[in-house]
């Protein structure tokens, strides 16, 4: 078997560094999605929000897994990237969907679940629903310049590898000889 073939598979059969890999990617992936709202004032819909929701679980999953590697459980630490797969390909199949909205292939079903309530204020919230500013699922807020692509495009290209890789590594963890 060619070496570059060998350690390719090695890397993906370790199950340290795919947890370590997985967990990076969540962190990042949320990290660049509150860079987007925070620093550059990209207000998410409901959908965008959704999409954050598998990041949460994959970093949880990545980090027990992690622990389970480290104590050389690596069978159970492939469980833990198994279940990374199903919620990676959750998130991308909430980008799609998020997608489809924006290019009006469909309508979304959470319209009119997307305004800000002010959590400080709870006596409040019929007020805070009055002026919250609904962010519409529909409309796309950033584009790539270059190919036109939306963060939901991206997301949904992204997750659905990330899902094939995380389920193929799992695999290899698993039948890995010891």
């Amino acid at each position: 078997m060619n070496k570059h073939v060998e350690c390719a598979l090695r890397l993906l059969s370790n199950a340290i560094f795919v947890n370590a890999g997985i967990v990076a990617v969540s962190v990042v992936s949320l990290g660049s999605a509150l860079t987007a709202e925070y620093v550059f004032g990209l207000q998410p819909c409901v959908l965008c929000l959704y999409q954050r929701i598998p990041f949460v679980v994959t970093t949880i999953l990545g980090l027990t897994g992690l622990v389970l590697a480290l104590n050389d459980r690596n069978r159970i630490s492939a469980i833990m990237i198994a279940l990374g797969a199903v919620a990676f390909l959750i998130n991308s199949i909430i980008a799609f969907y998020h997608t489809g909205v924006e290019q009006h292939w469909w309508a979304s079903a959470f319209e009119g679940c997307n305004v800000a309530v002010n959590p400080v204020a709870p006596g409040n919230l019929l007020e805070s629903l009055r002026e919250a500013q609904a962010v519409p699922c529909d409309v796309i807020p950033w584009a790539d310049p270059v190919f036109g692509l939306s963060m939901a495009n991206y997301n949904t290209m992204m997750c659905l590898g990330l899902a094939i890789g995380c389920g193929l590594c799992a695999w290899l963890i698993r039948n890995r000889k010891r």
